[in-house]
């Protein structure tokens, strides 16, 4: 069963940006301008996104809509089959590799079997891609889409210079964010794109999970995997090499981040996975850094 879908807000956003809120599973992001309308992601499936395009109906007016996919994880890209062939659809250019890429199709298999709602996706991909940066001139508001990979190797966030507002998806998550795998590399690009988006000095910061839009969450994440590779740093070799020291006294989730008050208990175990991802990728940087040394 589809979550229910509203539309949103927080205290300080400029009426032009909309939250469109999809449960607990994913926020969307919709901005409003003089030139054209933006719909940054279409939420986890067709019906969802066209739930969401029924409740933005009276804020669209007669402006062009344009579609962005801030990354090809299925919550974020798998609506698109409802937006195609009425909005061009941008993605970074990494995009296209993620959704050639095997995995993508079996983890729709895999989600189609387990709930009935997944049956009628279609991959749907963009039909604009970019490298480095791109720019929409709305004429009130700019959007700079800034590749900020590290959580996937494709990830877009959203810089609006004249609200000082970064729509930030899931380069920054609260409690924490997830590296795209255990490589040190992408563990490099994620501290990377946090510390660009920091950089960014926004007023307000909104990604698409945990429900904050406080600039501190940026620096939350930064000291966490800070914190992440001082404690891994004071490791020794033999522990550092122990399969189960994801486990560990003092290297569990909480050892780092309170788990917030009232989180369910699937959710607290997915916010446990990432942090095993981290503390690979964490480990892997730190052995680098020995072998270099």
């Amino acid at each position: 069963m589809n979550p229910s879908v509203e539309l949103c807000s927080y205290p300080e956003l400029d009426d032009r940006i909309v939250i469109v809120r999809a449960g607990d599973e994913v926020d969307a992001m919709f901005v409003r301008t003089e030139r054209f309308n933006v719909l940054i992601d279409t939420l986890g499936t067709p019906e969802l996104c066209m739930a969401a395009l029924d409740l933005l109906e009276e804020q669209t007016n007669t402006r062009p809509l344009i579609v962005i996919n801030s990354h090809m994880d299925w919550d974020h890209f798998w609506g698109n089959a409802a937006i195609a062939g009425r909005a061009p659809i941008i993605a970074h250019a990494a995009a296209l590799d993620r959704l050639r890429d095997p995995s993508t199709r079996e983890v729709l298999r895999d989600k189609a079997s387990q709930d009935s709602r997944f049956q009628n996706v279609g991959l749907i991909g963009p039909d604009i891609t970019f490298t480095g940066s791109m720019t929409l001139n709305g004429g009130d508001l700019t959007l700079d889409l800034i590749h900020t990979p590290g959580h996937t190797p494709d990830h877009i966030a959203v810089w609006i210079p004249e609200l000082r507002i970064c729509l930030a998806v899931d380069a920054v998550e609260y409690p924490v964010p997830e590296v795209w795998s255990k490589s040190a590399d992408d563990l490099r690009l994620i501290r990377s794109s946090l510390e660009r988006i920091r950089d960014l000095d926004a007023r307000l910061i909104i990604p698409a999970h945990g429900r904050t839009y406080s600039p501190s969450a940026v620096d939350e994440n930064l000291a966490y995997f800070q914190a992440l590779a001082d404690r891994v740093g004071s490791l020794s070799e033999s522990q550092l090499a122990d399969p189960q020291l994801g486990s560990s006294s003092g290297l569990g989730l909480e050892d780092f981040v309170p788990i917030p008050d009232g989180m369910p208990s699937d959710v607290v175990a997915f916010y446990r996975t990432c942090h095993e991802t981290n503390l690979g990728a964490t480990v892997q940087a730190h052995l680098e850094k020995l072998k270099f040394a």
